[in-house]
Parts: C-alpha cells; sequence; structure tokens
C-alpha cells in the first residue's frame, strides 16, 4: 500500500490511499480510501507508517539530548584560521599534528588554560565544547600536544617566513618590542631572575620580543633567557630580518630602551638600506636643553618641532610636547614625592622616639635605602644621617628642572626629509603602541601566556609561538567584528580627526555613537570580544536519541539556528554560519 496524490485541474489534489500489483506486464491499481479530507500530519504519519517508520504520539517524549557541545565560538575561531589560511602555513597538507595545534590555538582563544585543560576538553568523557569533533581528535591526550608542540617549533621559521611574506615588505615599517613574564619552577635553562616588564619581583623569568607590521600584526616572535637585555634582543632580530627573511631595507621602531645609541653605532649604523625610530633618554633631553638646542618655552605655541645636534650626526631630532602627558607626570610626580615624605617622616620619628630608638648610621641608612628603592625619588631629596638623628628636604632645583621637561620626548631617525616628514615620524614612533597592546592581550586575561609551567625549554618556545599565533588570529577576528565592539571600527576617520600627531587620538564618529548609545548602526548592543565570543557559543550541536526501543540505538545531531547577532558576527568574519566542512588537504 501506499499513498498516491492525484491532482485535480480545479480543486484540491485527491488524496488516495491505494495498493497495487502486477498481472502479466501490467501494473494493476486499486483505491482502498480517499484520505483527502484527513489532515496533513495524519496523512505524512501513514505514509511514514506505510515505509516502515514509527508513528509518535508525543514528539516532545519521542528522544532526549544526550549531549551539547557549545559549537559557535569554536566555529568562529576556527573559521577564521581557515579563512586566513593559517592552518596552510602551519603545514600544506592536513595531518594529526596540524589538526592539534589548531586546537591549541582556538583553545587560546577561546579558554586560555594549560594544555592539560584542553586535553580533557577533548577527550572522550569530558570533551566541552565542539572543537574535538571539528577536528577529529579521537583519542587526543596531553602527551599528544606536547608532541605536536615539538613538530610545531621545528616549523617556526617556514611559518614565520610566510607571515612576513605576506605583511612585509622592502622599505616597510617593523615594530619591535620585548616584554618578560614570569615562570614557575626551575628546571627549564631560560628562566632567570632579570628585570620584570610589570610582573611580579624577585621570581624567575623569561623575555620574549615580538615583530609586527605597522598595523600590530605579530608576523615573529623569539624567545630569550630572563637576564638578557632589551637592546641584546634587538641585536638578533636584525640579523633575522636579513639573513632569513631577506628584507635589507626596513625601518625598525622600537623604543628608547630597545634601539640605544650602542646599538645604533654597532649594528644599524654601517648597515645600508637599514634606517630606525626611536626616542631619547631624559638625561639626553636634559644635555640638549643645556646645551641651547631647543627653548621649552618654544612650545607654548607649538608642540612639534624638528632640530639638529652635533652629538647626533646625520640625524633628525623631532622635539614634541604633550600638554595631557606633562600634567600626569607633573601629578604622578607629587603623589610619589608626598608617598616618599611619608615614609621618611617614619623614619624621622624613629630617631626620636622615647623607647628604643633607631641608632646607627648603618640602620638608619638601611631604612632610608629601602624607601628610595620603593618609590624611585632618591634624585629629588637631600638627607642627613648622623649616628643619633635623620633629616631631609626636597631638592627643589632638581624637581623644577625635571618638571620643565615635562611632557617633552623627543623622536631621532635617520630616515630622510624625502621620504618621510616629522609629523610621519612622531606617527610611526607612536606605532609602537599597538605592540603594547598585543604584549597585553597575550599576557592578560585574553591569551594567558603566563606564568608558564613547561620545564623543557623547546616546550617554553613553542608555548610561546602558539600564543603568538593565537594572538595573530585573535587580532583579525578584532578588527572584522570591530562594527559590534566596544573598540574603533573607521581608524582613518579617527586619525583624520586628529591635528596633530602629538595630540591625544580621537574616536571617530562611528566610535562616539558606539559609546554613547551603547547600540550599533544596525541596533544590535555593543559587545566586549569576551561577551561576544560567549553569546556565539551558545550555538550548541546536539547529540540526540530516540526513545523508541526499536531505534534507541540510532543518534543524530542538531545544531542550533544562530539569532540575529550571530549571524551578523558569522558574516562580519567571512565565516558560514551553519556547519564548516573540514579541511582535507
Amino acid at each position: 500500500m501506499y499513498i498516491d496524490v492525484v491532482p485535480n485541474r480545479s480543486s484540491p489534489p485527491a488524496i488516495l490511499l491505494r495498493e497495487a500489483w502486477r498481472e502479466g506486464k501490467k501494473i494493476r491499481k486499486r483505491t482502498l480510501a480517499n484520505l483527502s479530507h484527513w489532515p496533513r500530519h495524519k496523512v505524512e504519519a501513514l505514509r511514514a507508517a506505510l515505509k516502515g517508520g514509527t508513528v509518535v504520539s508525543d514528539l516532545k517524549s519521542s528522544f532526549v539530548t544526550v549531549r551539547s557541545l557549545p559549537h559557535g565560538h569554536v566555529a568562529a575561531a576556527l573559521g577564521t584560521v581557515r579563512k586566513l589560511g593559517l592552518d596552510r602555513m602551519i603545514a600544506p597538507r592536513r595531518c594529526r599534528e596540524r589538526d592539534l595545534v589548531e586546537a591549541m590555538i582556538v583553545g587560546r582563544i577561546i579558554a586560555p588554560g594549560s594544555k592539560l585543560a584542553l586535553a580533557r576538553g577533548l577527550g572522550v568523557e569530558a570533551h566541552d565544547t565542539s572543537l574535538r569533533r571539528q577536528l577529529d581528535l579521537e583519542g587526543a591526550g596531553e602527551e599528544d600536544l606536547y608532541a605536536a608542540m615539538d613538530w610545531l617549533l621545528e616549523r617556526q621559521a617556514a611559518i614565520e617566513t610566510k607571515l612576513v611574506e605576506r605583511h612585509l615588505s622592502a622599505g616597510c615599517l617593523v615594530l619591535y618590542d620585548v616584554t618578560s613574564v614570569h615562570f614557575e619552577g626551575r628546571c627549564c635553562p631560560l628562566a632567570a631572575l632579570g628585570f620584570p616588564h610589570g610582573g611580579p619581583k624577585g621570581k624567575l623569568q623569561i623575555n620574549f620580543g615580538v615583530l609586527c607590521d605597522e598595523d600590530g600584526r605579530p608576523v615573529a616572535v623569539e624567545v630569550f633567557e630572563g637576564n638578557v637585555g632589551d637592546p641584546t634582543t634587538f641585536t638578533a632580530q636584525v640579523t633575522k630580518m636579513r639573513k632569513r627573511f631577506g628584507l635589507d631595507r626596513v625601518v625598525y621602531v622600537g623604543d628608547r630602551g630597545m634601539i640605544t645609541s650602542a646599538r645604533i653605532r654597532e649594528d644599524l649604523w654601517e648597515e645600508h638600506g637599514i634606517d630606525w625610530i626611536t626616542a631619547l633618554r631624559a638625561e639626553q633631553i636634559q644635555k640638549l636643553v643645556r646645551q641651547g638646542a631647543f627653548q621649552p618655552s618654544l612650545f607654548d605655541q607649538t608642540d612639534l618641532a624638528e632640530i639638529t645636534s652635533e652629538d647626533y650626526p646625520g640625524e633628525r631630532l623631532v622635539v614634541c610636547r604633550n600638554p595631557l602627558l606633562a600634567h600626569e607626570r607633573s601629578r604622578k610626580r607629587q603623589e610619589l614625592l608626598e608617598a616618599t615624605e611619608h615614609e621618611l617622616d617614619q623614619i624621622v620619628q624613629a630617631t626620636k622616639r622615647q623607647r628604643q630608638p633607631l641608632r646607627g648610621k648603618d640602620k638608619i641608612g638601611e631604612r632610608v635605602g629601602k624607601v628610595r628603592g620603593r618609590f624611585k625619588m632618591a634624585k629629588h631629596f637631600k638627607t642627613t644621617i648622623t649616628e643619633h638623628s635623620f633629616s631631609y628636604e626636597r631638592d627643589q632645583e632638581r624637581i623644577s628642572k625635571e618638571a620643565a621637561l615635562d611632557g617633552f620626548y623627543v623622536v631621532r631617525t635617520s630616515i630622510c626629509q624625502e621620504r618621510m616628514d616629522s609629523e610621519k615620524v612622531v606617527q610611526s614612533y607612536k606605532q609602537l603602541s599597538r605592540v603594547e597592546q598585543a604584549f597585553r592581550m597575550m599576557k592578560s586575561i585574553d591569551l594567558k601566556v603566563r606564568p608558564i609551567h613547561h620545564h623543557l625549554e623547546k616546550r617554553v618556545r613553542a608555548h610561546v609561538l602558539l600564543c603568538m599565533l593565537a594572538y595573530y588570529v585573535d587580532w583579525h577576528m578584532r578588527a572584522a567584528l570591530a562594527p559590534l565592539l566596544f573598540e574603533e571600527d573607521d581608524p582613518q576617520a579617527a586619525e583624520a580627526m586628529r591635528d596633530s600627531p602629538v595630540a591625544k587620538a580621537r574616536k571617530s564618529p562611528s566610535a562616539k555613537a558606539k559609546a554613547s548609545s551603547k547600540r550599533t548602526q544596525d541596533g544590535f548592543e555593543v559587545q566586549s570580544f569576551d561577551t561576544l565570543m560567549k553569546h556565539l557559543a551558545t550555538i550548541v550541536i546536539n547529540q540526540n536519541r530516540p526513545t523508541i526501543e526499536a531505534i534507541a540505538d540510532q543518534t543524530f545531531d542538531t545544531v542550533t539556528q544562530p539569532d540575529r547577532l550571530q549571524n551578523a558576527a558569522f558574516e562580519l568574519l567571512g565565516v558560514n554560519a551553519s556547519m564548516w566542512p573540514r579541511c582535507t588537504q
């Protein structure tokens, strides 16, 4: 028996229950019942029953959801990896090691944590996202991840070369800076005591430097021992850029502690085709003022002027004054002076107390030294220490000389005027903030490069490389999703609104509108990157199992339909919002 639908010319089609049989070479049919008056769902139920299916009376109780796997944030990150071609940069053909590396990159973006935590998330019992299914990582464990890290480290040079070829060219700006992260354990030869860049003092650390293009995209990273000075790391980058990447004409941009006079003299001055942009230290600026190279009072009417000095032959010096920076430095100095005086007053009182007064030059000097080291204000105080007393006063003349240069900084460069004017030089130097942003993203709650728990040197290097690749993906995701985020989505308009490269950055009209109304032009609530990723994670893959005994061993998947905001996010990312085909190369 079967259901037959017979069309009528001017009436609804007739729905008939029929049976058919064969007589010789002919097919005979007989109508058993006219079902035209039946509702459609009853007709479809009968059709399914005739085909051997099972009819259920209550759809809700006909199956149960066995497991739900958050999927949308995985799809967004993994889709971006493949859209950028980063998977093919890692390895041209798909292999298990490449899949594991992709998993570690995506995991670092959506839920940064240890490799053990990622291994548990990929496990059979506790996998917490669709990442394991998307990459076919059946049976992947912690040791597999470590082996994939070793495999990735061997390919670092090839990956960085491809990134440089994509984002750098002859004569371009190259931003470089170095930072430190503290280290847990004492077994790694890279870990050493050094000068921490914003981390806890007294802990072992490693240093790593990142090379970025002028927009802040990371293209290369290198790990150094924790006690290596910043200028020393710069020498390695100059060698790498020329010998490995084959770029003989570049403009390095680094801060005053990175591209020092010694580095310029030893590594850059004799290198044809290499230029630099950096800044002078405070004592160098003070020397220029004493020599009469410029007068601070002249900057009451302007915020930028180019000067020359015999101490810097063949270089251009661009003097800048930022009033906002001047106010901030003055405020901070006053707070530190007051904090230092508060501590010094306690030492004075300790020498005058009746019971067990503080005595001895050595003991008093030790207390004073601790205060000086804490606030770095020793140069602004005159102190007198005797066996029985201690006194101090501010060195007002020195404070006034330093305050006269508040807000001043001097950018130095070897680039000629024809290639880059003064405004562009200052603007290029200020682009170093993009590398600092990369460090904040990599070191803070976003990617969590710190603290480092690996013991082997190669694992530490691979861990930092993974974080750099994760930030590369993160950078492109944020740039694409900027219209939905609390971030600047029209940088060109924002830059055009600045009166001077020295002036404070201003928001574009669209960014101001988002900040004031908390809504985008399309009416969405403005999101942070974190909240948007959490919202994408509400797109889940549900694994369902029928409750009917005859087919209870059969399971099927359903995927949550994206809402309007999620569809907008996937459209901006250029990623398909339904399902993402696995790469078969």
